[in-house]
């Protein structure tokens, strides 16, 4: 996965986490990727809906401490 955002101004970012079921190393790697691609020019990357067990993953390796994550999508998006 590549994450272009050289030529966005400000990129705002919110990835709906839903459905996804299941988080492992490689999901923690892009998103990290993500992140460090769009704070780099300005922007920024919130998660939003993970269910509890991928909220726990997050948790454990510190995701949540560098990337924010709300409980629904519409918190992420107005906050």
């Amino acid at each position: 996965m590549h994450l272009d955002v050289a030529d966005a101004e400000r990129p705002r970012i919110v990835i709906d986490m839903r459905q996804v079921t299941f988080m492992d190393s490689t999901g923690i790697n892009i998103l990290i990727a993500a992140y460090q691609a769009v704070t780099e020019v300005g922007g920024w990357l919130r998660l939003a809906g993970p269910i509890d067990s991928v909220q726990r993953v997050l948790q454990l390796v510190g995701v949540d401490d560098i990337i924010e994550c709300h409980p629904t999508l519409h918190e992420a998006l107005v906050t």
